[in-house]
């Protein structure tokens, strides 16, 4: 765990407790517990943030691919949806 052995964990801790005393260590743990989940959710909400600017980057890359499309793609495009239309038509 953090390039620490046990031993080095151990000692740190009985540092900590003769240190802060008895009585503040539980409440020094709490809030160095709340401070580390804090962190973490900051960190998962950072990460997710970079996680959705991609997607839309990627989203706005597709959407300028096809707004620059050379105008006869566009035109057989538009002709190929229209002969699409026509053979869908329901005759009464």
């Amino acid at each position: 765990m953090f390039g620490m052995s046990m031993m080095e964990i151990i000692l740190i801790l009985a540092i900590a407790l003769i240190v802060i005393g008895p009585k503040k260590l539980p409440e020094l743990a709490k809030t160095l517990g709340r401070l580390f989940g804090e962190f973490r959710r900051t960190a998962y909400d950072f990460k997710e943030s970079i996680n959705l600017d991609s997607e839309f980057d990627d989203v706005k890359k597709n959407f300028n691919d096809l707004s620059h499309k050379k105008p006869e793609q566009k035109k057989n495009r538009d002709k190929s949806t229209q002969d699409t239309n026509t053979d869908t038509d329901i005759k009464l």
